[in-house]
């Protein structure tokens, strides 16, 4: 289940692009209890339609759930039906993620923003965690056939930054910016002892990949220079926005 901090962070970059233009119709996908749609539809006054894979977990009076299983289907709406889609933890849920996107970007019409969030595995404390343990944060041995798909154990797919943009943008979204929603606390100390090294050991690796391996380039270099930002390091959840091509936001 998504926090209220995940939630703010969301709706600051909502706000951000419906100063462009109002958004209408707006989908929530693994909409859960209802929080995120009842707080956009206070802020924004839009029609809004969930989709989960149970409807069980809504809480929202009157709110309909379109039931789908995105592992193996396809997202129950038309093409261009939506002019806003959120998607708060839910692609580390997913087998296939950049499927998903797919579909997000089919019923997203022209100018339509996409505003997806998921565990920041690339947080000091996350990558500190994986060196240790061989897990990321929020991520770790899962129980066998009986993992709660909303819960951590159901926890499958663990995806950074650079992937998710580059998913995005290879299912013909662009304008992709991010942010997180909260530093965390214990991270801080970890970074004023670490940062130097991952600076130097940082711009190393990057001169390597741009002179001898020749990975880097102009489009994937904000995405590239992305990972070691301080708010990267620091940020508990990744929250991603991006917009279909063809219209004004």
């Amino acid at each position: 289940m998504s926090t209220q901090n995940i939630y703010s962070a969301v709706l600051r970059l909502v706000e951000q692009r419906a100063a462009r233009r109002p958004f209408q119709r707006h989908l929530d996908v693994g909409a859960g209890t209802g929080e995120l749609i009842r707080l956009v539809r206070e802020r924004f006054k839009v029609e809004s339609a969930a989709c989960d894979y149970t409807d069980a977990l809504m809480k929202l009076p009157g709110q309909r759930v379109a039931i789908a299983n995105l592992n193996t289907q396809p997202l129950p709406y038309a093409d261009n039906a939506f002019d806003l889609l959120t998607a708060t933890e839910v692609i580390e849920h997913l087998e296939h993620f950049r499927e998903t996107l797919r579909e997000f970007f089919r019923v997203l019409e022209p100018g339509g923003v996409c505003v997806l969030t998921t565990p920041n595995i690339l947080n000091l404390n996350s990558r500190l965690r994986f060196l240790w343990f061989g897990y990321w944060n929020l991520f770790g041995p899962l129980p066998v056939k009986h993992g709660a798909l909303y819960s951590t154990g159901g926890h499958i797919n663990p995806v950074s930054y650079f992937y998710i943009a580059h998913a995005l943008m290879d299912a013909g979204f662009e304008q992709v910016e991010w942010t997180v929603d909260k530093p965390q606390r214990s991270a801080i100390p970890k970074l004023v002892l670490l940062y130097p090294f991952i600076r130097l050991f940082g711009a190393l690796a990057f001169r390597k990949e741009v002179v001898r391996y020749r990975t880097v380039d102009a489009q994937n270099t904000p995405f590239v220079r992305a990972m070691n930002h301080t708010n990267m390091l620091l940020g508990r959840t990744i929250i991603v926005a991006a917009v279909k091509p063809g219209g004004t936001k």
